[in-house]
Parts: C-alpha cells; sequence; structure tokens
C-alpha cells in the first residue's frame, strides 16, 4: 500500500508541532523518519493513525484521499502502529492481548479464542516470531513482546506498519532480530514507517531517510550518508559525534558499594548484592536495558529509595545512615531519570530552580534572609551557560520546554563542588548539540577529579564516555568492564549479550563469533556519504559549546554582567 502525507500541519497552542509535512512511503519500503525528541515525528504519526485530529493537510493511501476520526478507522484503512511504550496487559495471555480490542465472538458474543491463537500461530509461523499464544504476557522478555505488538497490528491486516522508537529497549541481539523481522515484512510488501533519534541503526535499516526539524521537513538522505551528515541535518549545524577525552588517571575509590539490596513491597529483588567501587576521575556507566535495578541503584545512592542490606560510602562515611538534603550537602550531585517528579519544581521560577539545593546557603543567604540579586545572577550565567532557552530567568519553570528543564537541572547539579556525581539519563530529551555539549562537561567534571556514575540505556553513550562498564540484569551486577583493557575498544555486541545476564567472559568470546549489524558497522565507521537533497536552507545556529566552561562550584557575584537572556524559540523543543 502506498501511503502519502500532504501538507499535514497540527498545532497545539502557539506550538506547531508538524508544520506543511510531505511524506510519501512506498509499498514494500522502510522509510525512517529521523529527528531529535520533541522534532514532531510522533506527533505525525499520531495523526496517521488517527488519534489526532490534523488542522491542515490530506492522508492518501493508494492515491485516494481518506479521513480517520480515530484509531478504528486507522486500522480498517490497513494502518498498524507499534507504540514506543506498548500496549499490553501483563496478565493477559498473547491471544488475548492480540485480539483484544477487536474479539473473535460466537453465538451470544461468547469469546473465540482458539480462533485468536491460531491467528498468532498464523503469524508467528509465517515471520518466524516464535510466539507461544498461551504465554503470559508479563512472562515474555521485552524482544518477545514487541513482537506480540507487531503480531497485533499484522492481525488486523496492516498494510503500512509504523514503529515509533522500536529499539528503545532492546539490546543489540534483539535489535539484530527486529531488523531481521523487518526485512521479511517488507519482502511481503508491508510498507514501514520507522522513527526514530538513532543514526546508527536508521543507516543499517532504512531504505530512504526523511529528516525532521522543529515540526518541518529539511531533507531527505540516503542509508549511505554519514552519522555525521545526518547530525547535521537533524540539527541544522555542524556536530562532533565523538567525544574527546584523554585515558583516565582514576585516583581512590571514593564511592563504596558493598552488597547493596534493595527489596520491592512484594518480595523482588530489585537491587541484589551488588559491590562496585567509583574512583575519583573517572566516569564509570552503568548500562542496561531499562528496568533491571538501574533507577533503584541510583535512588538509594541519594536516598530516595531505602536500602535493605548492604553499605554505602562516600570518603569513608557511611551515606546509608543520612537523609537526602545531607546527602547533597556531603557533595553530590545528582541528575534524576524523571525531571518532572524529582528535578524540577515546575511552578518555581527558573532562578529559583537553579538553587533548590542551595537556596539556603552562600552566597544565596545570609542568614534567614536570600539574595535575590545573587540567585539572578546565579541564573542569568547558569543559563548561559548551558543554553537554557527561556524568555525571562524570572519565569516559571514550567514554561520551558522538557528538553530545556533538563538544562537546568544539569546546570545546578554540574555547577557547584562535587565529590560524586550521579547522573541518570543525562541527556533523555535533549537535541544532538546540547548532547554534545553534556557530555563534555561530564568529562570536564571527570578531569577536574570528581568521580562520575552515569546510568544510561543508551548504549552510544555509555560507549563514548565510560572509563569502566557495569551491565545490570535483573538487580545483579552481570560484570564490569574496563574500557581501557579491551582490545579495539568494548565491543558494543558484548555489551549486548551481558545486558541479555550472559557471563562477560562468555559474552567477548560470543561477541567475538557473531558480530550483529550495528556492531559490525561500529567496526566499519561511517560509509561514503551519499548526496543529500535539502528541502530548505539550513539553519546556522551557534554550537552549543560556544560557551567558556566554568570550573566546579566557581560562582561570578552580581556585580559581575550577566549575559542577555536568549531570544525565545520561535518553536519550542517538544518533551519528550
Amino acid at each position: 500500500m502506498k501511503l502519502e502525507l500532504r501538507g499535514i500541519t497540527k498545532v497545539f497552542g502557539p506550538l506547531v508541532a508538524n508544520d506543511h509535512i510531505d511524506l510519501v512511503v512506498e509499498p514494500g519500503e522502510i522509510h525512517a523518519l529521523l529527528g531529535e525528541n520533541g522534532a514532531g515525528k510522533s506527533t505525525l504519526m499520531n495523526v496517521l493513525y488517527g488519534l489526532y485530529d490534523p488542522d491542515d493537510g490530506q492522508i492518501l493511501l493508494d492515491d485516494e484521499p481518506v479521513t480517520f476520526k480515530g484509531p478504528g478507522d486507522a486500522v480498517a484503512a490497513g494502518i498498524g502502529m507499534v507504540h514506543q511504550h506498548f500496549m499490553l496487559v501483563p496478565v493477559f495471555t498473547v491471544a488475548e492481548s492480540v485480539a483484544l480490542g477487536y474479539e473473535p465472538t460466537g453465538l451470544g458474543g461468547s469469546l473465540k479464542l482458539d480462533e485468536a491463537r491460531e491467528r498468532v500461530r498464523e503469524i508467528s509461523e509465517r515471520f518466524s516470531f516464535h510466539v507461544d499464544p498461551d504465554t503470559l504476557i508479563e512472562d515474555l522478555p521485552v524482544g518477545v513482546q514487541q513482537r506480540v505488538e507487531i503480531i497485533k497490528a499484522l492481525s488486523r491486516d496492516a498494510k503500512v506498519l509504523i514503529l515509533d522508537e522500536p529499539t528503545a529497549v532492546l539490546t543489540p541481539q534483539e535489535t539484530d532480530e527486529l531488523i531481521g523481522i523487518m526485512g521479511e515484512l517488507k519482502e511481503a510488501g508491508t510498507s514501514i514507517v520507522f522513527i526514530t533519534h538513532k543514526l546508527r541503526e536508521v543507516r543499517a535499516i532504512a531504505d530512504r531517510i526523511t529528516v525532521i526539524r522543529r515540526g518541518k521537513v529539511v531533507g531527505e538522505a540516503s542509508p549511505t550518508s554519514t552519522e555525521t551528515e545526518l547530525a547535521s541535518l537533524m540539527v541544522g549545524r555542524s556536530v562532533n559525534l565523538s567525544v574527546e577525552k584523554t585515558v583516565a588517571s582514576p585516583g581512590a575509590a571514593v564511592l563504596e558499594v558493598e552488597g547493596l539490596t534493595v527489596i520491592a513491597p512484594n518480595g523482588a529483588l530489585l537491587v541484589d548484592d551488588i559491590s562496585f567501587q567509583v574512583r575519583a576521575g573517572e566516569i564509570m556507566c552503568i548500562a542496561g536495558v531499562q528496568g533491571n535495578g538501574q533507577t533503584e541503584l541510583a535512588e538509594v545512592i541519594l536516598g530516595l529509595e531505602e536500602a535493605d542490606a548492604g553499605r554505602l560510602l562516600l570518603d569513608g562515611q557511611d551515606l546509608l545512615s543520612k537523609g537526602v538534603k545531607e546527602r547533597l550537602r556531603s557533595g553530590i550531585g545528582f541528575v534524576p531519570e524523571d525531571r518532572s517528579t524529582d528535578g524540577v519544581i515546575a511552578s518555581f521560577s527558573i532562578a529559583e530552580n537553579l538553587v533548590l539545593d542551595l537556596y539556603d546557603t552562600e552566597p544565596f543567604a545570609r542568614g534567614i534572609s536570600m539574595s535575590p540579586a545573587r540567585v539572578l545572577a546565579n541564573a542569568e550565567m547558569r543559563t548561559e551557560e548551558f543554553d537554557v532557552r527561556y524568555t525571562s530567568v524570572s519565569d516559571p519553570l514550567s514554561t520551558l520546554s522538557g528538553g530545556n528543564a533538563q538544562k537546568v537541572v544539569l546546570a545546578r547539579e554540574m555547577s557547584r563542588p562535587l565529590k560524586l556525581l550521579v547522573a541518570s539519563q543525562p541527556t533523555r530529551g535533549l537535541d544532538v548539540g546540547s548532547i554534545e555539549f553534556v557530555h563534555k562537561r561530564m568529562v570536564t567534571e571527570r578531569d577536574h577529579g570528581t568521580p562520575v556514575l552515569i546510568v544510561s540505556t543508551e548504549l552510544d553513550e555509555v560507549l563514548n564516555l565510560a572509563d569502566r562498564i557495569a551491565v545490570m540484569y535483573r538487580g545483579r551486577i552481570v560484570g564490569i568492564v574496563d574500557a581501557a583493557q579491551e582490545a579495539g575498544g568494548v565491543s558494543r555486541d558484548m555489551l549486548g549479550l551481558m545486558m541479555a545476564g550472559v557471563p562477560m567472559e562468555e559474552a567477548r568470546a560470543q561477541a567475538a563469533e557473531h558480530v550483529s549489524i550495528l556492531g559490525q558497522a561500529d567496526l566499519d565507521g561511517d560509509g561514503i556519504p551519499d548526496a543529500l537533497q535539502h528541502h530548505g536552507p539550513t539553519e546556522q545556529d551557534e554550537p552549543a559549546d560556544r560557551h567558556t566552561l566554568q570550573p566546579p562550584g566557581q560562582l561570578s557575584g552580581p556585580e559581575l554582567s550577566a549575559p542577555p537572556a536568549p531570544t525565545a524559540p520561535t518553536t519550542p523543543e517538544e518533551a519528550p
């Protein structure tokens, strides 16, 4: 089925999420929709799937205009969608989940589950999915749950399949399996729209690539285009995707974790007897598929989660007996996974959010009185330094986009003297240029001698930043990889196998024997660029690293001239 979008426009208040977007997906084509978080990709697909009504434009299927009043109309027309966050009921079987909403019934409305089971078996065998229709969803690995979502779409005769960030929760090996499945679907004539912000994957998967920036189509590219070229098209300026850093020279252990255990109220082991150290002057990354205990580990370190057993020491001092405020005052900087819940207070001003953990200390307060001038001066300097886009630092933080709110958290936590920096998903929701800047700041923090602990589900980020990598699986540390000791660099495939629970040495051997598609891309490097067809002029934004890096903890007083407030963007970033 041929899909065409003509001039699709979707507006939310002052935000133009989609601005007259044109897109053509040919039958049996894998068409990648590439863009940063907040570029408008998911909004566009939600319009196509009938979740949003377009404010302007047309949808055409096989050159015939169609109108969808809801997802039911889209499904009936042959559109299927696999959302980034799966729409599955954990206590349902595969067959029940596939039938949900379109239940086959017999006389008197009785449910005909045998028909649903047979449909699952038929699709599973046709595409080699290997899915048992009677297995409970909660017992399936994440990669298999994704197959169930694809089966659900295909069971409703989807001719166009939308995959929204489908690799976000997959290991490299599971991503390889997904690529194989997409190839089989393509051969069967299914058109696939592949939404992503991951450059390496889009080059390995797509037949054609359309790039969206701030709600507009800004170019088309070939899969042979380099990652640097694709990133430049996404951002509107040249960016450096590699992290420039020297080999670490770590000192003594500053953070010591011994036998740490966290037990959920239902008795499940969230963190299972783990031990490790983070040394001065090194970046240690915690890698793993989301939901394997990384979140709980980070929260225990700050005191947001209680430990049931074990020891936690900072510079030899016990942390478990201290509250959150005491730990912050001990020198811990913390970038939480969920900024809206744990990182900011939306009703407070931008300036106030930048001193949430220091508002009652010098230089921001004297006695019981705050110093508004110093709070404002700090805000002006830090927002300029971290490229926060705003109208006034006195505005509520709720006026910022999600990406800019994350920059406020980063600015606050990385702009004071630290004994330890803990960052959980530090670049989630940020554009490529801002990620480049944040990575440089973290390396700078390391080079000042600060131990840095990063929790990240983005393997590219882990591989770029880490001096050592601890991989977690089901609450335990499978192994700790020292990047400096790995000949030829750390293997993406080895980490992926460890993320699936394979012991480190066994994973190293298996990775050497079986190289994944993305692992091969690491070995090959960027390909030779193909011609990029630009649809309009490329914005020449200022580079995100234009600001001089300030040593941690350095604060200028209000007597220094503050930088002018940046102009509010015409189209702000959307929250991810």
